[in-house]
């Protein structure tokens, strides 16, 4: 592995021992993601400020899946499935694709830091899972800072197979009462605090006082989330993701959360990018690609009043 020379990408070794990749972006902006479960750990922008929520008390021992950052759910979203929780990629040891391909023709790729990670099953996991697969995740640093990750998943098995996704990313914000989310109005929605009962949101921006834990349907592919306090937005730009989860366990669950401090989810939000209502197939030789593009931008020009459209059309 030390055949990387670029300065751009550091492999070393993170909390526990377990090897991390940081990617540094000329102006400062950085990402660290870890090989177990190609698991983005930090975000930060040009002035160091951390942008992702991870836990004090998050365990980095496997086989226990890092809490915060960005998780991947793969091959299956929650317990919609016989598998344990989320899949199991977020709690695997992902490789470095030593010969990556190039950006495609049409992609600007000056400035942009970037790995690639890749996951194939072992003979444990065809035993739980028995679907032959190559799933390689492109984690990029733009040269605004912006972080992008690229899921591309191939069928390598002679009989299709299906699955759910989702990228859990964990947003770190001031304070969860003065956040709100736009982008997802009027919108279907399955309540899993009413076991998925599907309702239809209200026309207001998304706000926060007690427990949310929902996944919106036919989503746009911008969605904006407001920390008021901070006179941040983050956008979340996708593709390929249809659905967009958004969960905070507020004061009673996070306190059932082993490894969440009992306060923490006044300062994280996830709003997550995700394929769930309408599960992915893949015939065989088949890719899939999913797409999260995430950025901050400061709100205090608008007075926290944002029409994400109008911030976005520059983009």
């Amino acid at each position: 592995m030390s055949t990387i020379e670029n300065k751009s990408v550091e492999i070393t070794k993170g909390i526990n021992g377990l090897e991390k990749v940081i990617l540094r972006e000329t102006h400062g902006s950085s990402v660290e993601v870890y090989l177990y479960g190609a698991h983005v750990t930090s975000w930060k922008n040009e002035q160091g400020e951390e942008l992702l929520f991870v836990s004090s008390k998050a365990i980095y021992k496997p086989p226990k899946p890092i809490r915060g950052g960005i998780p991947i759910c793969f091959p299956q979203f929650s317990n919609l499935g016989p598998l344990e929780t989320h899949g199991f990629a977020r709690n695997r040891v992902w490789t470095i694709e030593p010969d990556p391909p190039a950006f495609p023709p049409n992609v600007n790729a000056t400035n942009r830091v970037f790995i690639d990670l890749l996951l194939k099953p072992t003979e444990e996991d065809l035993k739980i899972w028995p679907h032959s697969f190559e799933y390689r995740l492109r984690v990029t640093l733009g040269p605004a800072g912006d972080l992008m990750l690229t899921s591309r998943i191939r069928n390598t098995d002679a009989k299709p197979f299906t699955f759910t996704f989702a990228y859990h990313t964990y947003f770190s914000v001031s304070d969860i009462s003065e956040v709100r989310v736009e982008g997802l109005e009027t919108l279907d929605y399955l309540d899993n605090l009413k076991n998925r009962e599907r309702s239809t949101e209200q026309g207001d921006a998304i706000t926060f006082e007690s427990e949310v834990d929902k996944i919106y349907l036919s989503t746009p592919s911008k969605i904006a989330i407001l920390d008021h306090e901070k006179k941040r937005t983050f956008v979340v730009r996708k593709d390929g993701l249809p659905d967009a989860v958004v969960w905070n366990p507020w004061d009673k669950k996070a306190k059932a959360i082993a490894d969440l401090g009992d306060d923490e989810y006044k300062h994280m939000l996830c709003v997550e990018a995700a394929a769930i209502e309408k599960p992915i197939t893949l015939k065989p030789g088949e890719e899939w690609k999913g797409r999260q593009e995430l950025s901050a931008v400061p709100s205090s020009y608008c007075s926290g009043q944002l029409d994400p459209n109008k911030v976005l059309q520059s983009s």
